[in-house]
């Protein structure tokens, strides 16, 4: 097939360009810096040559986002905003006007939609979006809001030919440089991956080979359409995560950190402590009804097999693998 991909540099973006390249697919990506032979350079706002691209396509997978891994000022989460919505729409644009679009885009969302709670999961039917929990920072609903408009740049793209899914991702497990399971990582080599504030917040993730297995389902089942979570099966606590990670880095112990200290901690690598903070109770209740089978339901089990290929990569090469951050535009 023809796969673009909006905002294709990042982590995701490169998880999935080189699995769907890999598989024999023809990759483009579009991106603000292109670097490579099968880069476009586009600017995210606004329809240009780049648009040739997604004519005649058959899919478009639109990751294109300012990265959440940042100090959540209001600056940087206008750029979250605008970066996410002036992308969708103007991919809805492109769309809109092809001669031959693509039969399908899915969109990238994430599953900070729902709501920050602990005693039941959110699935697609019965999930609770967030935004008016009570006890948690004001800024947690924007957001919030940055998803729920998101989305709704998708939905409202008047693109009749083409299925639009959005994939409400849990976050991805790589051992890429830079990811979120390279960084944990670190910190439970260091000894400091101890439960944060108590440690009963619930983590929701996906290994990177089922995240891009369920694209690849995706693609191919024309039966679906709208949101679908991205989420193994098996959303632990916080304090069980961190456990299971540094038993499969064969690491101990882990000292905890208090909610103070995981906001020092937040602040000195210029991220926020709502990735930490926020429990995210996300279950795949589309993909299982639809037969999906996840290779790694279970978090135990993902963290040896990732871990195990951290350790062939730096073994081979003295250094981790891949790509950067876990957004790109």
């Amino acid at each position: 097939m023809k796969i673009v991909l909006p905002g294709g540099t990042g982590q995701v973006g490169t998880i999935l360009d080189r699995a769907l390249t890999a598989a024999g697919h023809d990759v483009t990506v579009l991106t603000r810096r292109p670097a490579r032979p099968h880069h476009i350079g586009w600017d995210g706002t606004a329809l240009g040559r780049w648009a040739e691209a997604i004519d005649g396509c058959d899919v478009v997978i639109n990751l294109a986002g300012r990265s959440v891994s940042c100090r959540y000022t209001a600056e940087n989460l206008r750029a979250m905003m605008d970066s996410r919505v002036d992308s969708a729409r103007v991919i809805g644009e492109a769309i809109a006007t092809a001669a031959r679009p693509p039969r399908v885009w899915l969109q990238m969302s994430t599953a900070t939609v729902y709501a920050h709670r602990f005693e039941a999961a959110h699935d697609e039917a019965t999930g609770v979006i967030g935004g008016s929990e009570a006890g948690v920072p004001d800024y947690w609903a924007y957001s919030v809001r940055i998803a729920e408009n998101w989305e709704r740049a998708q939905a409202e793209a008047p693109t009749a030919a083409t299925r639009k899914v959005a994939l409400r991702s849990a976050m991805v497990m790589s051992p890429d440089r830079g990811g979120v399971f390279d960084v944990l990582s670190r910190l439970a080599r260091l000894g400091l991956g101890g439960p944060v504030a108590g440690g009963a917040q619930y983590v929701s993730w996906i290994h990177d080979e089922d995240f891009v297995r369920a694209v690849e389902f995706l693609i191919a089942r024309e039966d679906i359409e709208g949101p679908v979570n991205l989420a193994a099966p098996g959303p632990v606590p916080h304090r069980a995560f961190m456990r299971a990670l540094r038993t499969a880095w064969g690491v101990p112990v882990g000292l905890p950190a208090t909610r103070w200290m995981a906001e020092l901690g937040a602040f000195a690598l210029r991220t926020d402590t709502e990735l930490l903070l926020k429990s995210r109770r996300v279950v795949p209740g589309r993909l299982r009804s639809a037969g999906f089978a996840f290779a790694f339901p279970e978090w135990d089990r993902a963290a040896a097999s990732l871990v195990g290929r951290a350790r062939g990569v730096r073994g081979a090469s003295g250094g981790a693998a891949g790509a950067g951050g876990r957004g790109a535009a």
